[in-house]
């Protein structure tokens, strides 16, 4: 049992390890395409998701779990609204990697946890201890230095953070699966999608066909390099301890960080530094707290 229990455990953290180091690596991917225009990156990406979800949703049999819960103007309306909040944080991700903004997108995604107990606050009445006010005070802090050193808003990577907890909070009240979701969520904006793409064709701006065929294989392989970290992540999450899945999560801004600094070398000044240490901070005391709380409540069902 104990053996089953460690395989189980082994192979959910490999696949999440795997989505996190996926994840972080994006930029890479991005940066392939930096000549084609960010809209028209997102909708090729948009499309071949949807194509490569129905692959796989087909593969194993898992049609009627996709359609069934459509049935729901509930369910239909909360994915109506998390596919325009993806296709929103989708565009910005990318148009930030190729504008040489990787470094923003490392601050989102550091933001995006003290986001989700904010949202989860003040919109799901949960209750936020002092530690977690504390650490998210840090992160205000943060921007706040954003503001007076450097002399602007960070509002590309609040937008990213903010989209992708919204995104997290409608998810996690919709009751779909990774694939069916995502395969439902690219349906419903892939009209759109493919409208502007046949008219960028029409009009002779397209790329896709008429470019490099490096260039065509990474738009149609966006659909891939889009699923696979979700879908990692996904059979990961029913296999790891929520604490285990908060700690790795920060792998991916992680990398996405070395990368705007050693890789792409983005300006990081004093200030810079100064920022992400009072996010680090707020991190490191939300992520303490987490495994306290974890802990006690692990006391608490063994006295019980």
């Amino acid at each position: 049992m104990t053996n089953k229990k460690d395989n189980r455990t082994a192979s959910g953290l490999t696949a999440a390890l795997g989505a996190f180091i996926g994840w972080g690596l994006l930029p890479i991917y991005w940066k392939q395409l930096h000549h084609v225009p960010a809209m028209e990156i997102l909708c090729h990406r948009i499309i071949w998701s949807l194509v490569f979800a129905c692959l796989l949703v087909t593969i194993q049999g898992r049609w009627r779990e996709t359609i069934a819960p459509l049935s729901s103007k509930r369910t239909l309306g909360m994915l109506t609204m998390s596919s325009l909040l993806l296709g929103s944080n989708w565009l910005m991700y990318i148009w930030c990697v190729n504008h040489d903004q990787v470094l923003a997108t490392s601050l989102g995604y550091y933001i995006n946890p003290l986001m989700n107990a904010l949202l989860g606050f003040a919109l799901l009445r949960e209750k936020m201890s002092r530690l977690q006010l504390f650490a998210i005070c840090f992160a205000a802090a943060g921007v706040i230095n954003s503001i007076v050193s450097l002399g602007h808003f960070p509002w590309l990577a609040l937008a990213l953070a903010v989209t992708f907890a919204l995104y997290g909070l409608l998810r996690k009240t919709a009751p779909m699966e990774s694939l069916p979701g995502l395969t439902v969520e690219t349906a419903i904006i892939t009209p759109l999608a493919l409208s502007y793409v046949l008219y960028l064709e029409y009009t002779g701006q397209g790329t896709f066909g008429h470019a490099a065929i490096s260039t065509n294989l990474f738009l149609m392989g966006a659909g891939v390099a889009t699923s696979m970290p979700l879908f990692g992540f996904a059979f990961g999450a029913r296999r790891l301890r929520l604490t285990t899945l908060g700690i790795i999560q920060y792998i991916a801004p992680s990398i996405a960080f070395l990368l705007g600094v050693f890789v792409y070398r983005e300006p990081f000044t004093t200030a810079n530094l100064t920022t992400f240490a009072l996010i680090w901070t707020g991190l490191a005391i939300y992520s303490a707290d987490s495994i306290m709380q974890v802990r006690r409540a692990r006391r608490q069902n063994l006295v019980n």
